[in-house]
């Protein structure tokens, strides 16, 4: 007798434990008083960013050429038509930011005597001199001739002085 009663006690919960189950698992849509959740009641949670709209952001570094001298070819020079023109520049890089191969020399006045008029700026370290260096062709006819040039950085903002080549064809 002993052995029956547990076999009941065993039995009536693991019975319930089965009904309990196979209830919570049938179709029960018409008992839930809030409608499950469907693409038009899903709520959409927006992200926006920590931002200020129409602000700019400050960027971590500035740009800033400074002309020193010229190397070669000053200013005024004789040349003869067609002749090939070395030209260099010191410049001093006196801005905060790394100069690298993103930034430009822009020709921004003036004739292009031969080169391209847009060019990779020499890679400079905030701080330091450089050089630029141009070859140019002088034009076949007589006169004055000049070319200007500017610096642009990464995003095509100009900054820094101009700096220019200046001679006379005879």
């Amino acid at each position: 007798m002993g052995t029956e009663k547990r076999m009941e006690f065993v039995f009536v919960p693991t019975f319930l434990c089965l009904v309990l189950l196979l209830s919570a698992c049938a179709d029960n849509s018409t008992s839930l008083s809030t409608p499950l959740p469907t693409p038009s009641n899903i709520p959409i949670i927006t992200i926006v960013p920590n931002i200020l709209i129409g602000s700019t952001a400050t960027p971590d570094c500035y740009n800033g050429l400074t002309f020193l001298s010229d190397i070669t070819i000053p200013d005024n020079s004789s040349a003869q038509p067609g002749a090939s023109l070395d030209k260099q520049w010191l410049i001093n890089n006196s801005g905060t930011c790394n100069w690298d191969v993103r930034y430009r020399l822009r020709l921004v006045g003036g004739n292009a005597m031969g080169a391209l008029p847009e060019q990779t700026l020499f890679p400079a370290r905030s701080g330091k001199q450089a050089v630029i260096r141009i070859v140019f062709v002088a034009p076949q006819e007589s006169g004055v001739f000049l070319s200007e040039w500017q610096a642009y950085d990464a995003h095509g903002a100009s900054f820094g002085d101009t700096f220019f080549m200046k001679i006379n064809v005879h």
